[in-house]
């Protein structure tokens, strides 16, 4: 846990002392020595947004105490230095902040907006601005403790029937169009059938709405050819990180961050291939709209 303190809080000092460098995903996680995949994941719960919010946000605000600070220098300079590469573009982003524009916020701003900044940033209060993160780590992983059980695991050959569904909100269509198929088939319902997400695409690079998820059956015999829009699919046998529990589907993020985190903690790394969810029972079927899921993730 300590460890992820550190990896955090030496992220995030590095944006907030180089606001004007390169401060991509990727040399961020570099900063924090996460693989970019998780650390946009990981840096979204433990923060509360994401890292380019968070980066402008913080731009923003250094860009407010100049112009409250620096009263003779030329705004446009500010914004040049801050990375932003137009008036309009600082000016509209400062608006959503602030809810006036530079130059007004600049002729109003009061005489006590340099003392308060300043008492902020004395070495003494320092650890206060990270105290909310440090917490936020420190309850995820007691969260994590209290709800997954982890393993690392050697998982056999999975022959699934598979149908695609292009974004979170058509996962469960593609569900209902897998589950006709089967019935039809008599593959379903029949005995313990297992239903599988498999996500081919990242989040980081990929909008919502366009992420392919594959809604999978696992069959105990491999699909020979495609049935019209269900296809066959395997998941190679090979070395997992399996966290299993009884959670709420408002608690999926968490469990793949806290994963994410727990691989990382113990060295290992992920393979070339494709995370999986796999459930043993149906929230629609629990009181508390719980199911029970295992959570995969590919390692070497």
């Amino acid at each position: 846990m300590e460890e992820h303190q550190k990896r955090i809080i030496k992220a995030i000092k590095y944006i907030n002392h180089n606001l004007d460098a390169d401060l991509s995903l990727e040399k961020i996680a570099e900063i924090g020595m996460y693989s970019p995949f998780h650390f946009h994941r990981i840096f979204k719960l433990i923060i509360g947004e994401t890292l380019q919010n968070y980066i402008i946000r913080k731009k923003i605000e250094k860009s407010a105490f100049y112009l409250a600070v620096k009263k003779d220098r030329d705004i446009k300079d500010i914004y040049l230095d801050l990375g932003f590469t137009s008036h309009s573009v600082f000016s509209k982003t400062f608006r959503k902040f602030y809810g006036v524009a530079p130059s007004v916020f600049r002729n109003n701003a009061p005489e006590t907006f340099h003392k308060i900044l300043m008492t902020e940033s004395k070495n003494g209060q320092k650890d206060v601005v990270f105290s909310p993160y440090i917490w936020q780590i420190e309850n995820l992983l007691n969260w994590t403790k209290m709800n997954l059980k982890i393993e690392v695991k050697q998982l056999p050959e999975m022959n699934l029937a598979a149908v695609m569904s292009l974004g979170i909100a058509s996962v469960e269509t593609s569900y209902h169009v897998l589950i006709e198929w089967a019935e039809k088939k008599k593959l379903y319902p029949a005995g313990n059938v297992k239903m599988i997400s498999v996500y081919h695409d990242s989040f980081k690079v990929t909008p919502p709405d366009k992420v392919r998820i594959h809604a999978c059956m696992l069959l105990d015999e491999r699909l020979e050819k495609q049935e019209g829009v269900v296809f066959p699919e395997t998941i190679d046998p090979g070395k997992f990180i399996v966290g299993s529990g009884e959670v709420t589907l408002q608690d999926f993020e968490q469990c793949w961050v806290s994963l994410f985190l727990w691989m990382n903690e113990r060295g290992y790394t992920m393979r070339k291939t494709f995370p999986f969810e796999i459930y043993h029972s149906n929230f629609k079927e629990h009181p508390e709209g719980k199911m029970i899921v295992d959570f995969c993730i590919p390692i070497h």
